[in-house]
């Protein structure tokens, strides 16, 4: 008998994380998916692959801090633990930790050191909102929580647990690079930065540039390879009429889901997104 999997949850909250969308994806996933190779090119959050456990996996984020984060709690998670240990939960730590990637004392900071900061600086700014400016330097403001759970020990080590008791590749780079790795034993899961909804609910501050409706377009193109190949796919996206029509020769699912993070407090609460397939049941 197979041995019972530990719930894992995400150690960072990401914007677009998929933990409330979880139950929809479910019933759409292909028979068999423990049969394949499981393949994240947006990985983020991971809400994902930590409810799947995959035991082949590879999964990629441009974002080089949010990957040293998950390398550093595969191959370290007690040096890890000790030194989120050391944080302080007040404004002018917070703001002096923020403000080392301005300064040449970052490019000095070791593989743990980082990750430490980019998992405090989540669990302590507003919203858990990781954002970036054009220079490359996080700016989301300090949260005020009386209590953030900076130092989620067990979490970290149930991760740490499973990331080295199965094959699971964490790489950082193009999402195209990635997807030339997928064959047809593989399940490639898509979870893209969304198209926006609305003018002020744009958000795509996770790494220096941003998507648009070309990037858009773009990883359309790279699904279409994808479906030329024979390999399944599964993207995620926001159900704008852009995003339906760009991808109206594959199956629609039309699913609500609670969006908790934008700058606008109006464009928060329920919407509708779409899961795209190019498979059957």
């Amino acid at each position: 008998m197979e041995k019972a999997r530990k719930p894992l949850a995400p150690v960072l909250k990401w914007a677009g994380g998929k933990r409330q969308l979880i139950s929809s994806i479910l019933p759409l996933l292909p028979r068999n998916i423990g049969d394949y190779l499981y393949v994240e090119p947006f990985l983020g959050g991971g809400a994902m692959l930590f409810h799947l456990q995959p035991k082949r996996a590879l999964v990629n984020d441009y974002n080089e801090e949010l990957i040293n984060a998950y390398q550093v709690i595969k191959t370290k998670p007690s040096e890890l633990i000790r030194h989120l240990q050391q944080h302080q939960n007040n404004a002018d730590y917070f703001y002096r930790i923020r403000s080392i990637d301005r300064s040449p004392a970052y490019k000095k900071l070791t593989a743990v050191e980082r990750a430490s900061r980019i998992i405090y600086l989540n669990k302590t700014c507003f919203n858990g909102l990781y954002r970036v400016n054009s220079a490359g330097a996080f700016n989301a403001p300090f949260g005020r929580y009386k209590n953030p759970n900076i130092v989620n020990a067990d979490g970290l080590q149930l991760m740490h647990e499973y990331l080295n008791n199965n094959d699971v590749q964490i790489m950082s780079g193009d999402y195209h690079d990635i997807l030339k790795k997928a064959n047809k034993k593989s399940f490639v899961y898509l979870d893209p930065p969304y198209h926006p909804v609305s003018s002020s609910s744009s958000f795509t501050g996770y790494v220096r540039g941003g998507w648009n409706e070309d990037s858009q377009r773009a990883l359309k193109k790279a699904c279409d390879q994808l479906n030329k190949k024979g390999v399944k796919f599964l993207l995620s996206n926001s159900a704008t009429a852009f995003i339906v029509d760009l991808y109206k020769d594959y199956s629609i699912t039309i699913v609500k889901a609670s969006r908790a993070i934008n700058s606008n407090a109006s464009d928060r609460g329920v919407v509708d997104e779409v899961l795209v397939r190019n498979y059957k049941q």
